[in-house]
C-alpha cells in the first residue's frame, strides 16, 4: 500500500496541506509545536476513524472552524495500477465520508481499505495500559483479516448492551437466560478469532524481537479470553457470574474483559517493565501485526507512522528500525526535529518534508 496523495484542511495548526509522499521513507522535519503530528494525525484519522492523541472533537479541529476535512489517495500492491480514493469531513460531532467516489454510511467502510500501523509517543500504553488498548490492537488486526470478524463483534456489543441494561433494570432470569445466549452464540467464535489471531502474531513476534529489542530475550503473547477459567464455557461463566452481575449492573465475564499480556524469558512483565522497555516492546508487537498483514492481505504492507521517532527510541535501536523498514519496502512516514542520524547507514534516500508553523513544504 502507498499514500500517493494525502490532504487536509483546518486540522489542528492547519489551514490547508498537501503532501505527495515518496514510495519508502518519508521525513517530517521541524521545531516543536511545527505541525508534524497533526500531518501524521490525518492518516492515522482515516485508517482508524480518530486521531492517536484522542478523539476528533478533543482540538482536532483547527480553532474557528466548522469542521475538519481529509482526503487520502493511495494505491495497493495487490491491484497494480488503481487508485483508490477516500474523503472524510468531520465537526467533532458527526462526519460524511466517500470512497472511491461514492458516500459511505458507516465510518468502518473507510477504516477497512486504508491500512496504517502507528508507533507514537503513547503507544507504550499498548503493554502498561488499559485492557482496551490491546483489545483494540487484536479487533483492528482481525477486522482487516477476518471478513467474518466484524458482524460477530457487532452481534457480542449490541448482545452486551442490552443485557447490561437488563441488569440496571433488575431484569428477570428468564429475560437474562435469553441474553446470555446471544452472548454465547457471538462470544464464543469471537474468542476464537482472537486465539487464532494471536497464534498468528506469535509466528511472527520471535525474530522481530530479536531484530529489535534483542534485550528482551524470547517473547510469547498469552491471551486471556474475558473469564478466569478458559476451559469453563461460556454459558457456564455467566450464569456463575450472574448474581454478582446483578450487583454491580452490568456483565463481568466475556470477550469484552478479555486481555494478551507478552510473556517474557527474563520474567519481567507489564508491571516490572520500565518505559523504555514498553516502548521496545509496543513498537515490536506493532511490526509482529504490520508484517502479519503484509503476508497475509492481498494490499500488501501497510502505510507505517513513526511520530517523533528519535525523542522515543535510542540512536541504536532507531537504527535497528530503520534497516528493518527499509528492508521491508513499506512505505514509511517518520516525524522528528532534525533527520534521524542513523538514517545515514541506511543507505536509503528518503523524501524530507519541512514543516514550520502550520505550514508544510518538500525541500528542495
Amino acid at each position: 500500500m502507498r499514500v500517493t496523495r494525502l490532504e487536509a484542511r483546518d486540522l489542528r495548526c492547519f489551514d490547508a496541506l498537501q503532501i505527495g509522499p515518496g514510495p519508502g521513507l518519508n521525513l517530517l522535519v521541524g521545531g516543536n509545536g511545527a505541525g508534524k503530528t497533526s500531518v501524521l494525525e490525518a492518516l492515522h484519522l482515516m485508517a482508524y476513524g480518530r486521531s492517536f492523541r484522542g478523539r476528533v472533537r478533543d482540538g482536532l479541529v483547527r480553532r474557528g472552524a466548522d469542521a475538519l476535512e481529509v482526503f487520502v489517495e493511495w494505491e495497493e500492491s495487490g491491484d497494480p495500477g488503481r487508485v483508490r480514493k477516500a474523503g472524510l469531513r468531520h465537526t467533532g460531532q458527526a462526519w460524511v465520508g466517500k470512497l472511491d467516489g461514492t458516500s459511505v454510511d458507516q465510518l468502518s467502510q473507510l477504516c477497512a481499505v486504508l491500512e496504517v500501523v502507528s508507533f507514537e509517543p503513547g503507544s507504550h500504553a499498548l503493554i502498561d495500559g488499559s485492557s482496551e488498548i490491546r483489545r483494540r490492537y487484536l479487533d483492528w488486526g482481525l477486522f482487516h483479516v477476518e471478513p467474518d470478524f466484524f458482524p460477530v463483534w457487532r452481534k457480542y456489543s449490541r448482545a452486551l448492551r442490552q443485557r447490561n441494561a437488563l441488569l440496571k433494570a433488575q431484569g428477570g432470569d428468564r429475560q437474562l437466560d435469553s441474553w446470555d445466549a446471544e452472548l454465547v452464540e457471538a462470544g464464543e467464535p469471537l474468542s476464537r478469532y482472537r486465539q487464532g489471531y494471536i497464534d498468528r502474531l506469535q509466528q511472527e513476534l520471535p525474530a522481530l524481537v530479536s531484530t529489535l529489542a534483542p534485550s528482551l530475550g524470547q517473547a510469547e503473547y498469552r491471551l486471556h479470553p474475558g473469564w478466569k477459567q478458559a476451559d469453563l464455557p461460556l454459558a457456564d461463566a455467566l450464569l456463575l457470574a450472574r448474581d454478582r452481575d446483578r450487583a454491580v449492573g452490568h456483565t463481568t465475564v466475556g470477550p469484552h474483559r478479555a486481555d494478551w499480556q507478552v510473556s517474557l524469558a527474563s520474567g519481567a512483565s507489564h508491571d516490572t517493565l520500565s518505559r523504555g522497555q514498553a516502548k521496545l516492546l509496543a513498537l515490536t508487537c506493532l511490526m509482529a501485526q504490520a508484517q502479519a498483514l503484509a503476508a497475509d492481505v492481498a494490499g500488501g504492507w501497510p502505510v507505517v507512522v513513526l511520530d517523533d521517532l528519535a525523542s522515543e527510541l535510542d540512536q541504536a535501536h532507531q537504527q535497528r528500525v530503520l534497516n528493518y523498514l527499509t528492508g521491508t519496502g513499506a512505505q514509511v512516514f517518520i516525524s522528528g526535529t532534525e533527520l534521524p542520524r542513523a538514517l545515514s547507514e541506511t543507505g536509503a534516500q528518503p523524501k524530507v518534508f519541512h514543516v514550520e508553523h502550520g505550514r508544510l513544504e518538500a525541500a528542495g
